[in-house]
């Protein structure tokens, strides 16, 4: 049995990671930490296990093997680091961290440590988009030529353990980044994972048109994003991520390839829709995408645990996530200088 602690107890450890150990009959949910004490508290009376008064108490019980870091962006490469350090095995929120030598030194830590670090890419471990990538590397659409890739949604505000303009995720001190590091990384890492392919360059703006604080000024980070990727073997695309999508959420992936056409979690009565040049259509049928409003299992949890048990590699080990990180640090920094950005 794994016992885990949870550091941080918003709502993604609430809704997601949380409740995910509990389901997981190899693991013993034991520790909890956050800095508003009332909700690891709050979730110890629900789930069982003790509360610590700092993630230094917590990292430094023997009997935790392994934790997730689900604090704010500002916390994740020094909570990471410390918990590798203290002998724990790691699975990290995104984004990874917020500056590229960060991320670096939470893999450098792993590595020295000889301990797992993960990152909860779950869009990786979407039913569609596994299914997806089989049926490219199937050939079905033939080679992929461009892309699109979008997810908006109406804001954090609406879904934070916070709501309203208070929430951390506007705070730039607290968050770094707004939709590109909530969002953006998302679909940076699926279009890597769908198309096997790394980010070479990026031209990118980010820009915040429409949220605005408790002050009633606008927000210090994006929320809004567009980003012209250029992938490896000269595949071109744009990665769009928004947080003023004032309707229903867009978790959208469109690939144009030289024998047809696959549209991911497009339709709303199929999850894969595929139409080949001849004019034949495909249909398959998985799960939904998961949207803020209906949450499902992300699969995350289960995988950190498998992958420590069995001591294999795994689809969300940090080092296969970092050139996503790279595109997402140079596409911030295209953004500011006006010009492209090789990565």
């Amino acid at each position: 049995m794994l016992k885990v602690g949870v550091l941080g107890c918003g709502k993604i450890a609430q809704v997601r990671h949380i409740p995910e150990y509990a389901a997981n009959e190899r693991v013993i949910l034991s520790a909890f930490y956050n800095p508003t004490a009332s909700r690891a508290e709050e979730m110890a009376k629900k789930y069982g296990g003790v509360v610590y008064q700092s993630a230094e108490e917590l990292l430094a019980d023997p009997e935790i093997d392994a934790v997730s870091v689900c604090a704010a962006n500002y916390a994740h490469a020094s909570l990471s680091i410390a918990a590798l350090q203290a002998g724990k095995h790691v699975l990290c929120e995104k984004p990874m961290a917020t500056t590229l030598a960060d991320c670096e030194s939470m893999i450098t830590a792993a590595k020295t440590t000889g301990k797992r670090l993960l990152i909860a890419q779950n869009q990786r471990l979407a039913k569609a988009h596994i299914m997806a990538k089989q049926l490219l590397q199937n050939g079905l659409i033939g080679d992929i030529l461009t892309f699109r890739t979008t997810f908006g949604h109406g804001g954090p505000e609406t879904w934070s353990i916070t709501p309203g303009k208070g929430t951390w995720f506007f705070d730039k001190k607290r968050a770094a980044m707004g939709s590109m590091a909530d969002l953006g990384i998302h679909k940076t890492d699926l279009i890597r994972y769908l198309l096997g392919k790394n980010v070479v360059r990026t031209t990118a703006r980010l820009t915040t048109l429409d949220k605005r604080g408790e002050d009633g000024e606008l927000i210090g980070v994006d929320d809004n994003a567009i980003c012209i990727y250029e992938m490896e073997g000269g595949i071109l695309g744009t990665m769009t991520v928004s947080w003023t999508y004032y309707g229903a959420e867009d978790n959208s992936t469109i690939l144009y390839g030289t024998k047809g056409i696959m549209r991911i979690y497009d339709d709303p009565a199929h999850s894969v829709v595929v139409k080949l040049a001849d004019g034949t259509e495909q249909f398959y049928d998985v799960e939904q995408i998961q949207t803020n409003d209906n949450q499902t299992a992300s699969g995350v949890i289960d995988e950190f645990v498998s992958a420590i048990e069995e001591n294999r590699p795994s689809i969300l080990d940090a080092e296969k996530v970092l050139n996503s990180m790279k595109a997402v640090f140079a596409s911030i920094l295209s953004s500011e200088t006006g010009t492209p950005v090789d990565i």
